[in-house]
Formats: C-alpha cells, sequence, structure tokens
C-alpha cells in the first residue's frame, strides 16, 4: 500500500509487508460489476487499455484487470507486498514506488486505478501525479470494499473492533459513509470531478478465512501483541452464530471515476 504518513498512520501503512501471504490468501476480490462499471465511465474496454495500478499490493486488483486484457503496470511501495505480487502475477511487471511520485513517464496511462490503496496517499501530491502520467482523455479510478453495514452481524462485529482497538470503521452510518467517500476528501485540489458508484457483492466463506482476511487488516497488524485475543475471542462468537461454520462477508465497493480535464 503507500505512502507518506506519520506516526500510527504510517506504522499501518508499513504493516502489509509482515503479512503479505495471509493478505493474498485470505482478502476478497471485487465483482465483474466494478469493471463492467470501469468500462461504462471510461467510455472505453480493458482490453488493450495501457492501466497503472497503484498501491497494487499482492496483485489482487491487477490479476482482474489482466484478466479482462489491459496491459498492466503495478506500482506498489511494500517490499514484502511487492515480492508477494510477483509470486502471483510473475508475468505483469510491478515497479516500487507510490502514487506521490509515481517511477513513471509522463501521458503513458489510459487509466490509473487505485483498489484500497488511496487514502495511503497524501492527495495533493497523488492528484497532480496521476495527471502528469494520464493520457489526454484518460481516467482515474479510486476504489474500496467496504462493509455493508446493513447487514446486522457486520454491524456487530465492527463495533466489537470499535470497542477492542479504539478505531471507528469508516462508514458505519450513512453520514460517514457520505462523507468516508467524498469526492472533495479524495480530491482537495479541486482538479477532478470525480463520478460516484456502489456496487454491492458478497463471498461466503469459513469463519477461518474470515478471520484470517479481517486479521489482514492494519488495525490488527499494528496491534499484534492484543489481536490474537480478539481472534479467538470472535471465532467462537461466529461459530455460535452460524454453526456450519460459513460466513457470508457482504461489501459495497464505493467508486470514484473522473476522466482527465
Amino acid at each position: 500500500m503507500t505512502t507518506n504518513p506519520s506516526g500510527l498512520h504510517a506504522a499501518r501503512a508499513r504493516s502489509f509487508d509482515s503479512a503479505a501471504a495471509q493478505y493474498a490468501a485470505n482478502r476478497p476480490s471485487y465483482p465483474p460489476a466494478l469493471l463492467d462499471a470501469l468500462e461504462e465511465l471510461t467510455g472505453r474496454p480493458l482490453a488493450g487499455a495501457r492501466v497503472v495500478d497503484v498501491g497494487a499490493g499482492t496483485g489482487i486488483a491487477t490479476a482482474l484487470l489482466h484478466a479482462r486484457g489491459a496491459h498492466v503496470v503495478a506500482v506498489e511501495p511494500g517490499e514484502g507486498m511487492a515480492l508477494q505480487f510477483r509470486r502471483t502475477l510473475p508475468g505483469v511487471p510491478v515497479l516500487r514506488g507510490d502514487g506521490n511520485a509515481l517511477p513513471l513517464a509522463g501521458a503513458c496511462a489510459d487509466l490509473i486505478t487505485y483498489a484500497q490503496s488511496w487514502h495511503w496517499t497524501d492527495p495533493v501530491r497523488s492528484v497532480p501525479e496521476a495527471l502528469r502520467v494520464l493520457r489526454p482523455g484518460g481516467a482515474l479510478a479510486l476504489w474500496w470494499n467496504t462493509h455493508a453495514f446493513d447487514v446486522p452481524w457486520i454491524v456487530e462485529q465492527s463495533r466489537r473492533v470499535e470497542r477492542y482497538f479504539g478505531v471507528r470503521a469508516a462508514g458505519e452510518r450513512p453520514r460517514e459513509r457520505r462523507a468516508a467517500f467524498d469526492p472533495r476528501r479524495a480530491d482537495p485540489t479541486g482538479r477532478l470531478d470525480f463520478v460516484r458508484r456502489r456496487v454491492r457483492w458478497s463471498r461466503r466463506v469459513p469463519v477461518d478465512t474470515h478471520l484470517a482476511n479481517i486479521g489482514s487488516h492494519s488495525i490488527f497488524l499494528v496491534h499484534a501483541d492484543r489481536a490474537p485475543v480478539f481472534l479467538a475471542e470472535e471465532r467462537e462468537r461466529l461459530l455460535a452464530a452460524f454453526p456450519d461454520g460459513t460466513v457470508e462477508e457482504v461489501y459495497d465497493v464505493e467508486l470514484l471515476l473522473a476522466r482527465t480535464p
């Protein structure tokens, strides 16, 4: 993931390198409808497009873009994440760098994507960098898998995480959700005109996969001394609630997309 943070934010940004394999094995992917929305909003197919996937992590989004026929170059600052990326996608180039200073020539990309990673950048720097690297008529797409907070068990779990670690999940309430993915927050420079879409999807996974998924989030990684107790207690709660050992994770993908001015 990426970029110019300080203090706890910096520690959380760096934390993924220690859990790259866990991240790759357990994090959710994204639904085909998201890629359909990218093609609709950009007005062109992904096949043949030159795409830069920034903060690519282990390559979850990169793999989908590549499978659609895009010519993808990934950018990832973390050594551990980049190493896992190369194991997963050996045929796709990955460059070390971040969104605040892209290691790419100007006007070389049709589309720049940030899957689950824009919030690690400094938009005052990353917006001009995106505009520098995009070709005329290109687009910048930002998206996040967010918990569906109208699903009761997901809300309850998020509140347990909040109480235990002292953090709040972004967008737990409607007003918070609007603020968390407000285009003005994504681009404080005011140079981009974002269109917003939401795509709902779900996956059914074993309880242990779900726990490994949430355990790969930065708040768990930076509190590695405390996380195992929470995860063990959470496992007991979930098995009591879901006796067959399977949970349905429900997500809303929040997508922001802007064409170059």
